[in-house]
């Protein structure tokens, strides 16, 4: 005789209903970031302790001495573009940047609460510029090119009290008088204002300083604090000292050699002198009696922040790098340092969570995990670094690169250990993805004799890897598109690829054909093998997370990652309880693997200059570290 029962199969494919405000979030630890490129973007509170500075959507709070930076003032929907400090440090004021055709917000947070008191809606694309007055009363704003205007705040209300066109052309910066709060002055292209507010009739008047033949960009203004004269650094490398009473003209400039690329940022320090910051690197410390240097020092990247705190100089650079500097020496000391450009990639070594690796362009940084302090930086000039790991025993770190070699290096001293040249080709390609060219993907196989590669040029190649030669032992060519991830099993009797042209290829290591291959309407962006090697999982440009049967190569599940944008990396605890993901939604979510739902969610992750999660590394026990 013959039976049968019917099973009831729920829906491969799961929706996200995820609520991201009533989620748990991710316990933040340390975020290891500046945004260097803000022009006076950081400052140091007037309490003396903390630095304020800019990192992507978001304003950090930083005690002085403490690498490790956890608080946040959040608000902003896109990247912060210039950031104020009221005088008394009780309001921190910033801008963004938006998309064309939108308006920017101005977020006023208050400091001891750390919470948004008001958010100021009404320049267009982007909000250049922000001041506040003396007594706290008012804040001013610039808009940028598409708005070009000036509009005063009132802060008892968070409504604009009057405002109007700032120039003809686009104005750059702004400062208020020190004892009156009615007053302020604006620079930019070819002009240079002192308005008048009028409070009563809501009205502001402006009054044009008399420059003379000369024709200068004014990027920066500071002024000395009897309100008579100002000091106003330019693109072409010189400070004006401007008189600011009646009649308002130019007085005199110097230093006599101009600072190369122009003044980006000033600040008046307690003896009265003016300290600037060059686009060359250079700071400098100027007279305020004739503008002479009379002391100067050049730092990596063009200076972007200047701030000054009795015999304490803070210096921040477009390079990403926070220095300190000591009045009376003026000797650099290098106290923050992070990537200026996109993350690639992020390794943890084998079994050890005390340090972990990121590359970027031009190099690879060796983090220590716990204090948050880079302990080794691999330099290789005009290349961009695309991928990292560490060998299974911990003795070299392989690093995949755009010019199309592999390079190993000491993990401890950073020495060249050897270099395969053309492991991927760079040129003669009929189709190129994504943005990545030459080595794209690595992996290296569990006993260390082995290297896998995958390339722009849509191959994956196995390298046999010895103490005196590198040699390749198969070229395996049936992707299409660029190679984004490899990933091998615990026998190192197979791997498995993701690329662009939308498949995963299930490679066998002994025979080095294709074993299986999955399918998908995506750009195959990362995948895994699940602990225990029985599942798959993928992620790609579809915002679907796809479970993989290993042996079958078919799907199990399908999860929605995310509603607004690509996924772009996920990695798996290594007890297979969670996965972790992150992409174009700026959201790092923490998945329960069997039940196919998010836990933990964190936000935002320091939106790069992409605007993208690119890497995420798997800590050992089982933290996230992004």
């Amino acid at each position: 005789s013959y039976s049968f029962c019917t099973l009831l199969v729920p829906d491969m494919a799961t929706n996200l209903n995820l609520d991201v405000a009533k989620t748990p979030k991710l316990k933040l630890e340390s975020v290891v970031g500046f945004g260097g490129n803000v022009a006076g973007g950081m400052h140091i509170h007037p309490d003396g302790q903390h630095l304020i500075y800019t990192l992507g959507s978001c304003i950090v709070q930083r005690e002085i001495g403490n690498p490790r930076a956890n608080e946040f003032l959040q608000g902003h929907s896109d990247k912060v573009n210039c950031v104020a400090v009221s005088r008394s440090g009780q309001y921190i004021a910033s801008g963004q940047t938006t998309h064309m055709g939108f308006q920017a917000d101005i977020c006023v947070f208050e400091y001891a609460t750390q919470k948004l008191i008001f958010r100021m809606t009404l320049h267009k694309v982007k909000v250049q510029a922000l001041a506040f007055s003396h007594d706290e009363a008012y804040l001013a704003s610039l808009g940028g090119q598409d708005d070009n205007t000036l509009v005063v705040w009132d802060l008892s209300t968070g409504r604009p009290l009057c405002g109007g066109p700032a120039s003809s052309d686009l104005s750059m910066c702004i400062c208020f008088f020190n004892n009156v709060n009615t007053k302020l002055v604006t620079g930019g292209q070819g002009v240079l204002r002192v308005w008048d507010v009028d409070v009563v009739n809501r009205k502001i008047h402006p009054t044009d300083v008399s420059l003379g033949t000369m024709k200068r960009v004014c990027r920066t203004i500071v002024i000395e604090p009897t309100d008579n004269y100002a000091y106003v650094g330019t693109s072409t490398g010189d400070l004006m000292c401007i008189q600011l009473g009646s009649p308002c003209s130019f007085k005199f400039t110097g230093p006599a050699k101009h600072l190369v690329q122009g003044i980006m940022c000033c600040t008046l320090v307690d003896s009265g002198d003016v300290l600037v910051g060059s686009g060359g690197g250079e700071v400098a410390l100027l007279s305020a009696k004739d503008l002479k240097v009379m002391k100067s020092i050049r730092l990596q990247g063009a200076v972007t922040s200047v701030a000054a705190h009795g015999d304490h100089y803070f210096i921040g650079t477009s390079k990403s790098n926070v220095y300190y500097l000591n009045a009376k020496t003026f000797k650099e000391e290098l106290r923050q340092t992070c990537h200026f450009e996109r993350i690639n990639d992020v390794a943890y070594p084998y079994g050890y969570s005390e340090l972990f690796a990121t590359c970027s362009n031009h190099d690879i940084r060796i983090w220590n995990a716990r204090t948050s302090q880079e302990l080794l930086r691999i330099q290789v000039a005009n290349l961009e670094c695309n991928a990292v790991a560490f060998t299974k025993d911990g003795k070299a770190i392989v690093s995949g690169w755009s010019d199309g070699k592999i390079r190993a290096f000491g993990p401890q001293s950073g020495k060249l250990l050897y270099v395969i040249h053309d492991a991927h080709k760079i040129q003669g390609m009929k189709r190129v993805s994504g943005n990545l060219t030459g080595v794209t993907a690595l992996c290296v196989d569990n006993n260390n004799q082995r290297l896998l590669s995958g390339g722009a040029d849509s191959q994956v190649r196995v390298w046999k890897i010895g103490p005196a030669s590198q040699t390749m032992e198969a070229s395996m060519k049936e992707h299409k598109a660029t190679v984004n991830s490899i990933c091998i099993r615990g026998t190192d009797m197979e791997c498995v690829s993701a690329s662009d042209d939308g498949s995963c290829i299930v490679w066998d290591l002994n025979r080095f054909m294709r074993r299986g291959i999955m399918y998908a309407q995506t750009y195959f962006k990362a995948t895994q093998y699940f602990p225990d090697e029985s599942q798959i999982l993928t992620t790609g440009s579809d915002k679907k997370v796809t479970y993989w049967d290993a042996f079958e190569c078919s799907a199990i599940r399908e999860l929605e990652g995310s509603k607004v944008g690509e996924i772009n990396t996920l990695d798996i605890s290594p007890d297979g309880r969670y996965f972790v993901t992150g992409g174009a939604d700026k959201i790092l979510k923490l998945w329960d693997y069997d039940a196919g739902s998010v836990v933990q969610v964190w936000y935002p992750a320091s939106a790069p200059p992409t605007g993208r999660s690119r890497a995420l590394g798997q800590h050992p026990k089982s933290e996230v570290q992004s």
